[in-house]
């Protein structure tokens, strides 16, 4: 796919919560980095009046209710999905058959046979040069773009065990009022979904290698909330717990929850391997700990790296050194690794590829809770690819 002469135009559909994080990104990264040209050509959206103020709002050009129409049009070469996951395979899919550059959220879409579909789709695309890249933007973070080389320059050694929970509290009031993430057919799940399929694609990512067998339990804990027309079920998940396995024998363990009072947005990992170990918690997302087991007993200890040297991934664009960075900034990230892709040619990352094989560990994780933890064992997946 050959790259146009006029800068790139850009259509955004959906402009709630992910919409505005993105539209920040697009505002903001060429400011920072030195990316190819851009417009923020259209931002789609199913109410006239709501999309209407949010472009103006947002900064985009111009707003549009028929995102089949948009990605019909010429002049739009990049779609940015974030719309509910229900939306994500029929716009995916046809955006890339139309040629279009596409970057979608997460996850990848809500049921195995959609991310399976979308992943073909792309796969399709990519021979035309086309670029696709699933939103798991927190491999964006400095601090874990960081522990990714750590580990991959061998600093930990064997991976042994790994311990990952994302943990947040905005529904423990159970007179929260129902929303489309409590919906099984629009969202596809809860926490697993919303959450889980970060913190799984995070620990694939780190140790470069799959999650081979799952063994978890899920549960809802408010299982009625007020609708519109009265109380309404909530049909799908509040928190799920798992024991996972990973190709080259490492074991580790899954906490998310939607409901663990008191905490806001916790993802935290812990990697320990036969020589070293890290810690990361994204409620201090500056930080990364590290232990190197390799130097004398007496002196050893985790040691708190702060992650804002010029030297650092990423860090280079933004602030002088020890200058805290903050959470929207991983989708600035996000929007200029996409925007190289597409200027290279390259494939861009986490592919769909990698999107599909976090719903199959989703996927795992939901077959497992209905027959009450019985371990499941995942079909072979391609290996995940290093950030690019």
């Amino acid at each position: 796919m050959t790259t146009p002469a006029r800068p790139l135009g850009v259509a955004m559909i959906g402009y709630a919560f992910m919409g505005r994080a993105h539209s920040h990104a697009w505002a903001t990264v060429a400011s920072f980095f030195e990316v190819p040209a851009f417009e923020r050509r259209v931002l789609v959206g199913r109410d006239a009046a709501g999309v209407a103020a949010a472009a103006s709002a947002f900064g985009w050009s111009e707003s549009a209710t028929d995102w089949r129409e948009v990605i019909a049009r010429p002049d739009v070469d990049i779609v940015d999905i974030c719309t509910p996951g229900h939306l994500h395979a029929e716009i995916a899919t046809a955006a890339l058959a139309a040629g279009k550059h596409v970057l979608v959220e997460k996850p990848l879409a809500n049921t195995l046979a959609e991310a399976e579909a979308m992943e073909d789709a792309a796969a399709r695309a990519s021979v035309a040069g086309v670029v696709s890249m699933v939103g798991f933007n927190y491999r964006r973070i400095p601090a874990l773009a960081l522990a990714r080389k750590i580990v991959a320059d061998g600093r930990l050694g064997a991976i042994r065990q790994v311990r990952a929970s994302y943990l947040q509290d905005w529904l423990v009031d159970a007179s929260a009022p129902m929303s489309w993430r409590l919906r099984r057919e629009t969202a596809g799940s809860g926490a697993l979904g919303d959450l889980a399929s970060h913190a799984v694609d995070q620990l694939q990512f780190l140790l470069g290698e799959l999650v081979t067998e799952v063994s978890a339990r899920t549960h809802t804990f408010v299982t009625d909330r007020p609708g519109e027309l009265g109380p309404e079920p909530v049909t799908v998940d509040d928190a799920v717990w798992a024991n996972l396995s990973f190709g080259a024998g490492a074991r580790g363990s899954l906490e998310v929850s939607r409901v663990a009072t008191g905490r806001k947005n916790a993802l935290s990992i812990e990697l320990f391997g036969s020589t070293g170990a890290l810690r990361f918690d994204l409620e201090e997302l500056n930080e990364l700990w590290f232990l190197d087991a390799t130097e004398p007993i007496e002196t050893q200890g985790f040691r708190r790296i702060l992650v804002t040297e010029p030297e650092h991934p990423y860090l280079a664009a933004w602030w002088p050194q020890g200058h805290m960075l903050g959470w929207e900034h991983s989708f600035v990230h996000e929007v200029r690794d996409l925007l190289l892709a597409v200027e290279s040619g390259g494939a861009g990352s986490p592919s769909f590829a990698e999107g599909l094989a976090v719903q199959r560990v989703l996927s795992a994780i939901e077959t497992s809770a209905a027959a009450h933890g019985t371990s499941v064992t995942l079909v072979e997946s391609p290996l995940v690819k290093e950030q690019q």
